[in-house]
């Protein structure tokens, strides 16, 4: 008898774990399945995005040369400017040495006409006097 009712007791409590069994493993199925087919749709929808992603990086790549060749001319072309201010200011300076000097000759010649002229009416001076 107690066998029995530990047989009856066994078979009722397979029973059970069928009865909430069954439905799990139908939900699991469906869960499956609904993966399955949300893996596939990612993947359409991932692969023309992937494509235009590599398209935009290969062109943003070439972008990036093009740049850097650029950069290596703009890196010249400021060396070129900055010769050619260091140039101009040489040359400023040597023309400012000169415009000096010329003031100071110009000083000079104004003088000894200057001179010469006093000295020309002091001799034309002493000759009418004399």
């Amino acid at each position: 008898m107690l066998i029995g009712l530990a047989a009856i007791l066994i078979a009722i409590t397979f029973v059970v774990l069928v009865a909430f069994l069954i439905p799990a493993v139908i939900e699991i199925r469906k869960s499956a399945i609904t993966l399955r087919e949300f893996t596939v749709n990612a993947e359409n929808e991932l692969k023309p995005v992937l494509h235009e992603l590599q398209n935009t990086l290969t062109e943003l790549k070439g972008l990036v040369e093009v740049t850097a060749a650029r950069t290596a001319e703009l890196r010249s072309f400021a060396e070129a400017l900055g010769d050619t201010g260091r140039n101009l200011r040489t040359i400023n300076s040597v023309v400012g040495r000169v415009a000096g000097m010329l003031a100071n000759t110009s000083a000079w010649a104004v003088g000894a006409k200057a001179a010469g002229k006093m000295i020309l009416e002091s001799l034309s001076k002493k000759r009418k006097e004399g």
